[in-house]
């Protein structure tokens, strides 16, 4: 047989493996066919009964483009979903040796300097104005697939794999050429060794949300916090075949089927919540989480695609060069740059932009994307607020915001200049005072103080207002008249508590070895801030089901009677020690504290009226079980989103604190929570990215006991303290006297 020809016949035989495999088990008809009329081919040019091998096979090769276009009409979700996955995908290699002109892997490439699942290359791309050549550099990330290559790890990366690229993503910066980011990742690793997955990925977010070169990122598979560590971009591109999800469609029908561990979900209920979750890049695009998409052949792209890997060049040279026109064009210039740019029939390498900018378009570009992200999913929550509240509130901030700037950034900080040097001055006036008045010090000699009783007979002065034994919120679980076992009973020897002095005077903490049982949000709200200080803002904001995933309308109502809360967060305004503050408040009794568009919303707000108020921001988790996976994008969008909020706030002078309870684990831990410069958690907290269940089920580990416990979180540097439940009023009270942004907000 012809060499030609068997390669031809071994790449058919490949197509239809790839087909078979994607379908699992449908079209059987159709893929049937194509298998018969391949075998038969093979077995006639084999007993050589074929007179010109060529032209049949041409003719086959027409019946296979044949039925994969019309296999393409009837491609679901989770058809999508096994495209990605598929050894026979394209992958990052592919991409950097045919859509860039030459590139370098830089950062290593084993398990010691850089997990093999996260591909960096420095790349040029060549393009041509008139008969001129220009070299361009841009620095490329990604996840790295392979083509089922097991030791890159299926593109799970591990925390040094997203801190690697953290760092490039910073050399980028300081050599001022774009970064290209590939996510090819079904979700992080979820591993807690340093840095931490979700630290790490909290790191990423917020250093990319400042990031002052342009970043566009390109999507084939985006899982979740996975997708987030190198996703937040000016402009997010999509493949056709991609998708982008909050959870993988068996994770979701895990938990929608209620399975224990070791059971499978059904097919039929995997294809239902890949269906209702709306994770292709079309139902991306018309929620605006991505900006445009970019088409591949039928049943997705693959290796010898080389049309594809063009148009995919094109459509990445476009998205940079329009992040580049729109922060230094003038108005009038740029709208005819992007109409040439956006034409369909433009040769981009024969259209030479300059991607340099001055440091003003950078600062422009920075706040463009930031804004961006800050609209995003605002139509996803439900916002009762009267039409002329939410109107009012915005005119108020419009009457306010000159005058809170004149107030704070030009008269504070005059005042504080002033103060300064009358500091200077009274101490130099001190000094001179002591050693004028010293002479006369001597000879009066020091004088004699009268200790009174009570001094010389008590060792300490006692506290009247002792939180301990007078609380002003008791938690209803007093009321229980029988002995309570501490869960620490078999290792310290922990005896039976009693219900009412556990739950009442204890504060739910064990007497004998310190353990912190779980307490209502109120008990927080009303023992730890001033009593009669709290006011609670957005209240109307609410949970809802932006993607009507079924049945998820009723379980929010429940939620909602059974907590009186309209979603999982509570922002309020409130006072320690006359000291104002501004809360977000995450509430683990609302649907195990999940988060989604309205909790995001309100969180956002939040961060906005601290900043405008010049008040601390305390974001208190009392627990969160992650994104709420019935919101799909909707939900994990909230992760860039609330990231960027809290880097502006902090980076407007602000004073953000984050404490941790009972459970804290995935999306809003590995974002805009692990993120702050300051972090601490209540005793016997759990703080990670990812839950012993998932870690099993991800990653085929058993966990070792108390993996997540806050002390874990502690000794890797996650956190910079454990603190007493008892203790939380004193604490928060003592951070915020000694802790500060630039501008001191609190003072």
């Amino acid at each position: 047989m012809d060499n030609t020809i068997e390669k031809r016949i071994q790449s058919l035989n490949d197509r239809l493996s790839y087909t078979r495999d994607i379908f699992a088990g449908k079209h059987e008809d159709s893929i049937r066919l194509l298998d018969e009329k391949l075998a038969e081919f093979t077995a006639r040019v084999r007993n050589g009964e074929v007179e010109d091998p060529h032209t049949e096979i041409v003719s086959l090769e027409d019946l296979f483009v044949f039925v994969e276009k019309r296999l393409e009409k009837l491609i679901t979700p989770m058809d999508r979903v096994r495209i990605v996955r598929h050894p026979q995908r394209i992958c990052l290699r592919d991409i950097l040796e045919n859509v860039y002109d030459n590139f370098t892997e830089v950062g290593g490439q084993d398990e010691h300097s850089l997990d093999p699942s996260m591909l960096i290359a420095r790349a040029v791309i060549t393009r041509r104005r008139g008969k001129k050549m220009h070299t361009q550099s841009v620095m490329v990330i990604g996840q790295e697939k392979g083509h089922g290559a097991e030791f890159r790890n299926g593109g799970s990366v591990k925390p040094w794999g997203n801190a690697k690229a953290l760092q490039y993503m910073r050399v980028a910066e300081t050599e001022g050429i774009p970064i290209h980011c590939y996510i090819f990742t079904p979700g992080s690793y979820p591993i807690e060794d340093y840095p931490g997955a979700a630290q790490q990925i909290a790191r990423n977010i917020y250093t990319m949300a400042g990031l002052r070169v342009p970043v566009i990122s390109i999507i084939s598979e985006g899982g979740s916090g996975g997708a987030e560590a190198i996703g937040l971009a000016d402009k997010r591109l999509m493949l056709s075949h991609g998708y982008y999800s909050v959870i993988s469609p068996e994770g979701a029908a895990a938990i929608e089927g209620r399975l224990k561990a070791g059971q499978r979900a059904a097919p039929e209920l995997i294809e239902h919540c890949a269906q209702n979750l709306h994770i292709t890049a079309q139902d991306n695009l018309s929620f605006g989480y991505i900006d445009s998409v970019v088409q591949e052949p039928a049943l997705g792209a693959r290796p010898y695609h080389f049309d594809f890997f063009r148009s995919l060049r094109q459509e990445v040279l476009r998205a940079t060069d329009e992040v580049v026109i729109t922060n230094t064009k003038p108005p009038m210039i740029r709208g005819l740059a992007l109409a040439r740019l956006r034409n369909p029939e433009a040769n981009l390498d024969e259209m030479y932009v300059r991607w340099g900018m001055s440091g003003a378009a950078k600062n422009r570009m920075r706040e463009r994307r930031q804004q961006k992200f800050l609209r995003l999913s605002r139509a996803a929550a439900i916002d009762n607020r009267p039409f002329l509240s939410k109107n009012a509130a915005a005119l108020r901030d419009w009457v306010t915001k000159p005058w809170m700037h004149f107030k704070y950034d030009f008269v504070r900080r005059h005042q504080r200049k002033l103060h300064n040097i009358m500091e200077e001055l009274g101490s130099e006036w001190d000094v001179f005072k002591g050693r004028l008045l010293s002479p006369w010090k001597r000879i009066a000699g020091p004088a004699e103080k009268k200790a009174t009783a009570k001094e010389l007979t008590t060792l300490s002065n006692w506290v009247e207002d002792n939180r301990v034994s007078k609380w002003n919120y008791l938690s209803p679980r007093y009321k229980i008249d029988r002995a309570i076992t501490c869960p620490n009973s078999a290792s310290y020897g922990c005896l039976d508590l009693w219900g009412p002095d556990l739950f009442a005077e204890f504060a739910g903490v064990c007497s004998h070895c310190g353990y912190h049982f779980p307490m209502e949000p109120e008990w927080y709200v009303q023992n730890v801030f001033d009593k009669g200080s709290v006011f609670e803002f957005n209240r109307e904001i609410e949970a809802g089901n932006p993607l009507n995933f079924p049945n998820f309308d009723e379980r929010i109502k429940a939620a909602q009677e059974k907590t009186g809360c309209r979603s999982g967060c509570m922002t309020f305004e409130a006072r320690i020690d006359g000291t104002k503050l501004v809360v977000a408040m995450l509430m683990g009794t609302f649907r195990g504290g999940s988060f989604g568009a309205a909790e995001g919303y309100k969180f956002v707000e939040a961060a906005a009226l601290a900043a405008k108020k010049r008040y601390p921001f305390l974001a208190y988790v009392h627990g969160t079980a992650g994104i709420r996976i019935q919101e799909g994008t909707h939900g994990v969008i909230q992760m860039p989103r609330c990231t960027v909020a809290v880097r502006r706030y902090i980076e407007s002078g602000g004073l953000y604190l984050v404490l941790y309870d009972t459970n804290s684990f995935a999306g809003p831990v590995a974002s805009f929570l692990g993120c702050a410069p300051y972090q601490f958690a209540v005793r016997s907290s759990n703080i990670g990215f990812a839950g012993p269940g998932v870690i099993k089920e991800t990653t085929g580990m058993d966990i070792p006991p108390k993996y997540h416990r806050s002390y874990r979180a502690l000794s890797r540097g996650h956190i910079q303290g454990i603190w007493d439940r008892r203790q939380i009023r004193a604490n928060l009270k003592q951070a915020l006297l000694t802790m500060g942004g630039r501008n001191l907000y609190y003072r």
